[in-house]
């Protein structure tokens, strides 16, 4: 047996903004089909096959509400069942072109084979999601119901966010998580009392947000005096992956995912170099990527043994955590060859003399340190707030300050002894659908920003319109339920959501 070097943890946070009934191509419900067959889909099948052998304690899988409404709503399920026909007939109609026949037939034995493994997600995907929970092979972190950018919001909501998102994974998984992934990493001083009074045990950060204080990255620390764990990323191994320099995805035989043919709907080519134009890229081939990924995750494997030991010499020979985190949508969505690295990396790391485990399982064996207090950061570029609250979105901040105001001051108005208002949970839930982080982040990268303005208007002024109507007629009168009624066409997730949690903390 290889000694043991050492603990790593491999994070996943799985997100996409609340996407049905909003556009459809080239950003809306699309996004939605390729994460879930193309990541989704794929990891958890890698996943699945891992446990079958035995495995546990493989990953921590961060899974927002706001996706798993999404992988339970029939809306959405039978629109993807749609979706992975409609891939499969497009490569089997490409393999009359004979320049394209090999990769066509590749293509549609993709698709055949998400056929077939969608019949587990037939029926929602929180009991795929919870079988491999009650499996072993992963821990499931919760989170905010839709992926707000906490440090920006009342404190109010801030409570109502985490509550009603941790009660959601608790109704989809029968289990409430232990620990959550905090939206973009993000903190500000006094969030950990947010997390203690919500039963948080333990939240992931940015490892820069550790080392700005003097942290030590390779253990948890509580958070000033909450008994909060938090646990930070290890930049060093996640960039081995995920640097837009040197990191794996950009290897030459790895299908280009920047490069698309629009006459058939694929992506058949391959990287060939980050300078080469994409008319001028390389066919892809699938047996060449395949032998980058083994390579790739050997490489990976190296990369976390020496870090390891590294880490174990600078702390006296005690060994220490490495945390490693990722978008979920990463493997398989943008790195189309992920999943098969993921597998060959999990089952190579302990032959390499590294313990894999949890979140959970790394607090568990005792990897905490002292407390520390940790200054205001996140994982957007620069480390700081900017993404989400610089010149470019400074429009969208004042939106959603005055928005949360004004929900606050209307629940108010309900009767303090009356039942379940639905109006009112609609106010709200337009209110959560308009903080998603999504839109501030894609407006300053300037990706999709056309889109992600359109839906924070749209959200906000819906917003708008209902408490209109509420101010105007009232909670109850009939133009302010049908108001209600057709927002619910479109905009309905997180049918648990009550609107008297909210109000009640006012």
């Amino acid at each position: 047996m290889t000694p043991t070097v050492g603990t790593f943890c491999l994070v996943l946070h799985t997100h996409l903004p609340w996407l049905a009934h909003h556009g459809s191509w080239p950003v809306g419900e699309e996004w939605l089909h390729q994460s879930w067959a193309h990541s989704y889909q794929r990891v958890a099948r890698v996943l699945a096959d891992l446990a079958a052998e035995g495995r546990t304690d493989l990953l921590t899988l961060g899974v927002t509400p706001v996706v798993a409404a999404q992988l339970d709503d029939p809306y959405c399920v039978g629109l993807q069942e749609t979706w992975l026909h409609d891939w499969y007939w497009r490569a089997t109609g490409m393999t009359a072109d004979p320049g394209r026949r090999d990769l066509a037939v590749w293509e549609a034995g993709q698709a055949h084979h998400a056929i077939a493994d969608f019949t587990r997600w037939s029926r929602g995907g929180s009991a795929v999601l919870r079988g491999l929970a009650d499996s072993g092979a992963v821990e499931l972190l919760g989170g905010p119901l839709a992926h707000p950018f906490q440090p920006l919001l009342d404190p109010d909501v801030v409570d109502f966010q985490l509550a009603a998102g941790l009660a959601d994974s608790a109704i989809r998984f029968g289990d409430r998580p232990r620990g959550i992934w905090a939206p973009e990493c993000a903190y500000r001083p006094g969030l950990e009392e947010h997390y203690a009074a919500n039963g948080v045990g333990h939240v992931l950060m940015d490892g820069p947000t550790f080392q700005h204080v003097g942290a030590d990255l390779h253990e948890a620390h509580p958070l000033g005096d909450t008994g909060v764990l938090a646990l930070a990323r290890d930049l060093d191994i996640t960039y081995r992956v995920w640097s837009p320099r040197r990191g794996y995805p950009g290897g030459r035989w790895y299908r280009d995912f920047h490069t698309y043919d629009h006459a058939w709907g694929f992506r058949h080519s391959r990287v060939t170099s980050p300078a080469t134009p994409p008319q001028d890229k390389a066919p892809y081939d699938p047996l060449e990527a395949q032998a980058a990924v083994q390579r790739d995750a050997e490489d990976f494997v190296d990369t976390v043994r020496t870090r390891l030991l590294d880490i174990a010499a600078a702390r006296g020979g005690r060994p220490g955590l490495a945390v490693a985190a990722y978008d979920t949508e990463l493997f398989g969505h943008w790195w189309f060859e992920g999943p098969d690295w993921l597998a060959a990396v999990l089952r190579l790391l302990p032959e390499a003399g590294v313990t894999v485990t949890t979140l959970s399982g790394a607090i568990d064996a005792g990897l905490v340190g002292d407390p520390v207090w940790p200054e205001a950061g996140s994982w957007g570029a620069g480390k700081d707030w900017h993404i989400w609250d610089g010149d470019a979105v400074v429009d969208m901040v004042a939106d959603n300050t005055r928005a949360q105001a004004r929900v606050l001051e209307l629940l108010k108005t309900l009767e303090p002894h009356a039942g379940r208002n639905h109006v009112a949970d609609q106010v709200v839930r337009q209110l959560t659908l308009a903080l998603q982080s999504d839109w501030a982040f894609m407006v300053s990268h300037d990706s999709a920003a056309h889109y992600a303005r359109t839906r924070h208007e749209t959200h906000h002024w819906s917003l708008a319109e209902l408490a209109d109507h509420v101010e105007h007629y009232g909670w109850q009168d009939p133009r302010t339920v049908d108001l209600m009624s057709r927002q619910l066409g479109a905009d309905y997730p997180f049918g648990h959501l009550d609107a008297r949690a909210l109000g009640a903390r006012r």
